[in-house]
């Protein structure tokens, strides 16, 4: 589906463009609030997988029943974002964590973070905009909405 400059991204496209990019946000409610944390990640299938350290982050994700992550782009003429859903958890046993440990995740920071936390996708999808001036009001049509 379409709209003037704005183009749905494929499931498959949306995954892959998880797996091109390494910095996203993750969002979740605590409570009555929401939270919103940038992470590096690394995506593989319908798997994000993130280092954390104990804290807000790792609690959040681990009591929240649905998470949301979120990687976009804005470009000169273009700007997409991917959005994806599902339920996170911490990762374990020894094997998994000695998986997880070769990932390529590289921290933003130099920082110690031994927690790694993986999403299991539910739901992927995304948009692609197509940049430009903003129309003129004038030169377009009313629409009267209750047709």
């Amino acid at each position: 589906m379409s709209t003037a400059g704005m183009i749905e991204i494929s499931e498959d496209e949306c995954l892959k463009l998880l797996r091109a990019f390494e910095f996203g946000r993750i969002a979740f409610r605590i409570a009555d609030a929401l939270e919103v944390f940038p992470v590096n990640y690394h995506a593989d299938g319908r798997h994000i997988t993130f280092r954390t350290a104990p804290g807000t982050k790792l609690a959040g994700v681990l009591l929240a029943d649905d998470v949301v992550f979120e990687i976009d782009h804005i470009g000169e003429r273009e700007a997409w974002s991917v959005v994806a859903h599902g339920r996170a958890r911490r990762l374990e046993s020894s094997s998994e964590l000695e998986q997880a440990e070769q990932l390529p995740i590289r921290p933003l920071v130099p920082s110690v973070k031994r927690e790694f936390v993986r999403i299991e996708l539910s739901r992927v999808s995304g948009r692609r905009f197509h940049r430009g001036p903003q129309p003129d009001p004038a030169a377009e049509p009313l629409v009267d909405s209750t047709d």
